[in-house]
């Protein structure tokens, strides 16, 4: 499990974006599950904060990350989301210790 890479992404998204934003999360997705170095690319709903999106991505390690962002689906999302968020927070993970996908 050492040296997996992941990222945790906190999207605010504009008033009345949502249903847009999720959308366009929902086509990027279906290319992101068929990337082999991704293990987990999954988009939560903040209770209580319904504008606020937060991402769990766990990579086999940076260079499938890499790969990752260099992916057409990806790449549209990342460009389509600018217009729909208010906000993005970004924390890059690097795993220690614990239970992941293999």
């Amino acid at each position: 499990m050492t040296g997996q890479f992941g990222l945790y992404v906190r999207h605010t998204l504009k008033e009345g974006a949502v249903e847009a934003f999720d959308r366009l999360v929902a086509v990027a997705a279906e290319g992101i599950r068929e990337e082999p170095g991704t293990l987990v690319y999954v988009s939560h709903i903040v209770e209580g904060q319904p504008n606020v999106r937060v991402f769990y991505e766990l990579y086999r390690d940076r260079a499938a990350f890499d790969e990752h962002e260099r992916q057409e689906h990806t790449r549209h999302f990342l460009t389509e989301r600018e217009a729909l968020v208010d906000s993005i927070e970004v924390d890059w993970l690097t795993s220690i210790t614990g239970k992941a996908p293999r």
